[in-house]
């Protein structure tokens, strides 16, 4: 698999580069957002996965996550030290896929990679139905994959739209943590757990609606249908 990696810090680049080359990843090295731009046109250029950091020289990470989402559908992991659950939030609204905070253990990276590599194609991972789905002023249309409020369209990422549709198709159903992980991220890999917690907040924000996904203590979350 072809992997970008955008780190301004050579050093750094230098060792992990060397770690996932040994894993099989033909890794390109980018040292700043335009860098990491330029080397995503056009369409991504057949990178597998794209690992951004967020201190970047010329930009801030955000922001060009915000850029490589509108040009190529690339799985986007950001690797950063900023552990706060606003910004995971802010990564995951803008179009990251997972977010790794440093200092991370390399088979936990490594992991996440592979994750992230299996659900590239739409078509695979969505949850399958019928044309749509209504829940109160919510309509998910599940061939489209688009997600609208009394009529306003929501954008969200491939994840989260894979787990509210899940959790759609079975209203007032509790779905376990295990369960979701594994129907939504195809992994029984305990690390994705606090990536589904930042899921389900940034869905709760971007929807407008915080009590449409309850979380059941100690066994997991289901969906609360709104009134019509």
């Amino acid at each position: 698999m072809r992997l970008l990696l955008v780190e301004d810090d050579n050093h750094v680049a230098a060792a992990l580069s060397a770690v996932l080359a040994r894993h099989g990843f033909a890794v390109t090295h980018a040292r700043s957002g335009a860098e990491a731009l330029q080397a995503l046109v056009p369409e991504g250029d057949g990178f597998g996965v794209v690992l951004l950091d967020l201190g970047l020289p010329d930009q801030d990470g955000f922001e060009v996550c915000g850029k490589i989402r509108k040009r190529t559908g690339t799985p986007v992991i950001m690797v950063t030290a900023r552990a706060d659950v606003r910004s995971r939030i802010h990564g995951l609204n803008l179009g990251a896929d997972d977010y790794v905070v440093k200092p991370y253990d390399t088979g936990e990276l490594l992991a996440r990679i592979h994750a992230v590599a299996r659900r590239t194609v739409p078509d695979d991972s969505a949850p399958v139905g019928d044309d749509a789905l209504r829940l109160g002023p919510v309509r998910i249309e599940l061939p489209t994959r688009q997600v609208s409020v009394d009529g306003t369209v929501v954008q969200l990422t491939r994840k989260e739209f894979d787990l509210l549709a899940l959790l759609a198709q079975r209203p007032g159903v509790v779905f376990r943590r295990e369960q979701i992980i594994s129907e939504v991220w195809r992994t029984s890999w305990e690390g994705t757990g606090r990536t589904l917690e930042v899921h389900v907040a940034s869905l709760r924000s971007k929807l407008r609606m915080p009590a449409l996904i309850e979380t059941v203590r100690g066994v997991g979350y289901r969906l609360v249908a709104p009134a019509a």
